[in-house]
């Protein structure tokens, strides 16, 4: 699994997880539902402040991956075939 970094926080988390996962903290987090607002993206990242995604199809995740201040993706958990999806595959074709 690849991870990134969490933040400024120090520590490296999995780029995808399955909401819940104890190795996404998110109370250290801006947790939103999809990457529309730039400015709190960038803010928040500013700050040093990780940033956490929901996101529910392949294609809400390929887009939430794209923007560098993203630390985790978060998938429901009852959608575990989301944590199985080539990302590079669906990146670069």
């Amino acid at each position: 699994m690849r991870e990134r970094w969490f933040g400024a926080t120090g520590k490296r988390v999995p780029e995808l997880a399955a909401e819940g996962d104890p190795a996404v903290p998110l109370e250290e987090a801006l947790v939103l539902d999809d990457v529309s607002d730039a400015a709190a993206l960038r803010d928040a990242h500013q700050k040093g402040k990780p940033i956490v995604v929901r996101a529910g199809s392949a294609e809400e995740i390929v887009t939430a991956l794209r923007r560098p201040e993203v630390a985790s993706v978060l998938v429901p958990a009852d959608k575990p075939e989301l944590l199985e999806l080539d990302l590079r595959e669906l990146t670069y074709g």
